[in-house]
């Protein structure tokens, strides 16, 4: 991977802050951290949010179709 390219440099970041406020506007919230991960709730289901200031679109839609949300990236 030279110069940044490579499979990964075209995919779209999203801000993680974006995601857990979206997460939290359809009633998750955070009950604890982990080591590497947020982990937010709904109170059925528990959702691991990795603690990087960005995150890909593809990672960010998948955290939401895991959560039964709607994607927002």
């Amino acid at each position: 991977m030279i110069g940044g390219v490579g499979p990964q440099a075209d995919r779209k970041l999203g801000k993680r802050r974006d995601l857990v406020r979206h997460q939290e506007q359809n009633g998750f919230y955070l009950p604890r951290k982990g080591a590497n991960h947020s982990i937010y709730t709904n109170g059925r289901k528990l959702i691991p949010v990795k603690r990087h200031k960005r995150l890909d679109r593809i990672t960010a839609n998948e955290i939401c179709k895991q959560a039964g949300i709607q994607p927002i990236f």
